[in-house]
């Protein structure tokens, strides 16, 4: 019998079930999306949603939120009704204990407990915090009497106990992120900040405030104007002219609530900020793409019924949605969120619901306000001819060779095989030894390699002329194919993803940055359109035995080295640059989809993203100096064997 038929023993002792909270900290990216940066903030959004929908439902008006410590630790207090404290009648604990410490246990499933609207339909948000927490504590108000509850890594680490009589009521939870299962537990004060900024301008009247214990900086973010105050906000920090002086406003505030604020400007893009019962949909969802369907129902209708000429011109829905910046706020009685992350709607009534909603309101706002329905549509005609001269540059492209197609092309890039924009990529790589090593280890069909030599030209504050004199830069552009600044044009674009392939040190992050300064100065679009990456080659390799391991940083390492057996001898080699990694390493760790490791790189915002890059690149020095004072407690100091 061959080893592959061979039968096993597997018997009732093979499975294992994980009890209480186990399976949160054994699969918390089911839980919170990842162990980064975006999971780490999502415990402290968990723990302000049940906040809010406190204030939803009428049993609160002020929430606080405070950073403590290095900015490791976080407290959420609002003034709502208090987490009952009394004994469960079922399952004979205090029902703050079962809460905490249960999946899917939470007074959000029944109707007769004054949750009209909630984000935290599932019973699982606040247990998930208590399991990938190190501590939590929970202080209660209520009934006139304080209660507090310890609890550590998922499990009680103090019984209920009773501090005293107290005025006032409502809930305060404290907790310090596991560092057992966040690769970093320093959360990012102004994120927390912006966020909270946001629900404030969704939540009319819902007085929040923001406690920054490490900068000492206290901040009242109450927004009374609402979603008709969030709109200019968010139009400023894209930085592009309005069409029209005046944005749509429709609010509905009876029955089913909701509310949205929509205007066009000049911007190449669209930005609709969605919500569900004041959680942010970021991956849009059935009551954004019924938003996005009735804005464009409104203007065909607009035009079809004015008759407007356009002379054949085919207008597609997304030239109708260009240059939008939309916000859509909506209530649902029982949303149906796409995972614990809440990031999309899946509720297929919401379409239609918003829909109606959008194209009634927005068609007869176009008929009562001609001059300016006549300037949006007079800019969506000019994007559907733009469209279409883009349409007509590829099918021209397409029409000629290959061969043609490559002409005028850096000499020193090694170009792939492939035409097609979906599956290829380019790495721009720091140095022509580590150019070299990348060239054998690509897959030439799909990969391209532009290597380059030194660093490259700081064009922070230099217009684009003085930057193309920099024969890198030049040669970046030409490799790309889109031109750059005004005469950026998309359609010429070579390569799906671009990605910036550094050493995994200084020198490597600044020649980084020095590359993202300009595209975002010269070809922003690039990045707005996510076409831009960062790739995450090792900086250690470690073999015990046989057995291989790839280090990404010195966390990863120490993470790696501490999960080997007692025994075990590493042998430690740490890489000074790619250029120390062969073909095959690099291939295998770098290139290769099955198994690399790219980070997307995204604008948050341009308002900060712009002053962050002053700071770093521009002119005033001082700036620079006072950017790395203020930092240099962030700075950690290692200690290394020479």
């Amino acid at each position: 019998m061959s080893a592959l038929t061979k039968p096993t023993r597997y018997t009732g002792e093979d499975i294992i079930v994980l009890e209480g909270l186990e399976p949160v900290r054994k699969r918390p990216a089911m839980y919170i999306g990842d162990v980064d940066r975006n999971g780490l903030h999502h415990l402290v959004w968990e723990i302000v949603d049940n906040s809010v929908d406190e204030y939803l439902n009428g049993h609160a008006d002020v929430i606080t939120v405070t950073l403590y410590g290095k900015g490791d630790a976080v407290g959420v207090t609002d003034n709502g009704r208090g987490i009952p404290v009394d004994m469960h009648p079922k399952h004979n604990r205090p029902t703050l204990e079962l809460i905490l410490t249960t999946l899917h246990a939470g007074g959000k499933f029944g109707q007769t407990n004054g949750y009209t609207y909630s984000g935290g339909l599932h019973g699982v948000g606040s247990s998930v915090v208590t399991a990938l927490s190190r501590k939590l504590v929970a202080t209660i108000r209520r009934d006139g009497s304080e209660y507090e509850q310890t609890f550590a890594r998922g499990k009680v680490a103090s019984e209920l106990k009773e501090l005293g009589n107290v005025r006032g009521h409502g809930t305060t939870i404290y907790f310090e992120p596991d560092p057992d299962i966040f690769r970093k537990t320093q959360f990012d004060g102004e994120l927390i900040r912006s966020r909270l900024e946001d629900m404030a301008y969704i939540h009319a009247g819902l007085k929040i405030v923001f406690e920054n214990k490490v900068t000492g900086e206290t901040f009242d973010l109450t927004h009374e104007g609402g979603i008709p105050t969030f709109l200019p906000k968010i139009i400023a920090e894209n930085q592009k002219p309005t069409v029209t002086d005046a944005p749509f406003l429709l609010a509905r505030k009876e029955g089913d609530r909701a509310e949205v604020a929509l205007q066009w400007t000049e911007s190449t893009s669209e930005d609709i900020r969605s919500y569900v019962n004041g959680i942010r949909t970021a991956g849009g969802g059935t009551h954004e793409n019924g938003f996005k369907a009735g804005i464009t129902k409104a203007v065909r209708n607009y035009v079809a019924t004015h008759d407007v000429k356009i002379k054949g011109l085919e207008i597609s829905a997304e030239d109708i949605r260009e240059g939008i910046v939309g916000v859509l706020s909506v209530f649902v009685r029982e949303p149906m969120f796409q995972g614990q992350t809440k990031d999309r709607l899946n509720n297929a009534e919401m379409a239609a619901v918003v829909d109606n909603f959008v194209r009634s309101g927005l068609e007869a706002w176009l008929n009562a306000n001609r001059t300016a329905a006549d300037q949006i549509v007079g800019r969506i005609i000019l994007s559907a001819r733009a469209r279409l001269a883009s349409r007509e540059a590829i099918a021209e492209v397409k029409r000629k060779s290959v061969t043609s197609r490559r002409l005028n092309l850096p000499g020193k890039l090694a170009d792939c095989k492939s035409t097609n924009v979906g599956e290829t990529e380019l790495f721009i790589v720091e140095g022509d030894s580590a150019g070299g090593s990348a060239k054998q280890g690509r897959n030439n069909r799909t990969q391209a390699i532009l290597p380059l030599r030194g660093k490259i030209l700081n064009s922070e504050g230099l217009a684009l002329s003085k930057a193309l004199t920099n024969a890198e830069l030049n040669d970046l552009v030409s490799a790309i194919g889109t031109g750059a600044g005004e005469k950026f044009d998309p359609a010429g674009l070579r390569y799906g993803k671009i990605i910036l392939l550094m050493d995994a040190d200084a020198d490597g992050m600044h020649i980084s940055t020095l590359l993202l300064v300009f595209f975002f100065r010269h070809m922003p679009d690039l990045i707005r359109r996510g076409h831009v990456y960062l790739a995450q080659p090792p900086l250690y390799r470690i073999d015990v035995g046989k057995e291989r391991h790839w280090a990404r940083d010195d966390a990863h390492k120490a993470k790696i080295l501490a999960g080997l057996r007692a025994n075990a001898t590493p042998v430690i080699m740490r890489f000074k640059g790619l250029g120390e990694m062969d073909a095959k390493e690099l291939g295998e760790t770098t290139l290769d989809a099955r198994h690399r490791i790219l980070l997307k790189v995204e604008i948050d915002s341009i308002l900060e993203t712009d002053r962050t890059f002053v700071d770093l690149l521009g002119k005033d020095a001082g700036q620079r100096h006072r950017f790395v004072m203020d930092r240099a407690g962030e700075v950690a100091i290692n200690e290394v064997d020479v």
